[in-house]
């Protein structure tokens, strides 16, 4: 295989289609995903601390060496391991938030798509017919009419 016949593989295979919308959605993933951060982190986390009594998540942690420590800097300054709990609940806060707008995008997506057009079924070909001396109701192969015996 020479290195024009790769190429040229290379170039149809990074011109498709999925290719190219895979390159579009992981670039607009990424910008969104810094919108929602900030969303989360200088719009809904404020508005949930304020309402646990003004807690900031982001400096609520745990020293692992048991130690109680005034900020998450000391805490490694003095070298102990810190877990960072508070970040951890942003976290979980920004992906609900990512799944729900994501969710709520989908719906709107599906809602513009046109819908395929019902093609209306073709009606029956009819059984019956009316005899029209007595005006009832007979079978549509019918020469005679049983009920009055008119030739029909």
């Amino acid at each position: 295989m020479s290195l024009k016949n790769t190429l040229e593989e290379f170039k149809a295979f990074a011109v498709k289609g999925n290719v190219v919308d895979m390159a579009v959605g992981v670039i607009i993933g990424g910008a969104f995903g810094k919108i929602v951060t900030s969303l989360v982190n200088d719009v809904v986390m404020p508005v949930i601390g304020m309402f646990m009594g003004g807690v900031n998540f982001s400096t609520l942690f745990h020293a692992t060496d048991g130690n109680t420590y005034a900020t998450i800097d000391e805490a490694l300054a003095a070298g102990s391991g810190v877990i960072k709990y508070g970040t951890f609940i942003q976290q979980i806060i920004d992906f609900i938030i990512i799944a729900i707008v994501v969710f709520v995008m989908l719906k709107v997506i599906t809602g513009l798509k046109k819908k395929p057009e019902e093609v209306p079924a073709e009606p029956e070909a009819p059984t019956t017919k009316v005899c029209p001396f007595c005006k009832t109701e007979i079978n549509i192969e019918a020469t005679r009419c049983p009920h009055c015996t008119s030739e029909l």
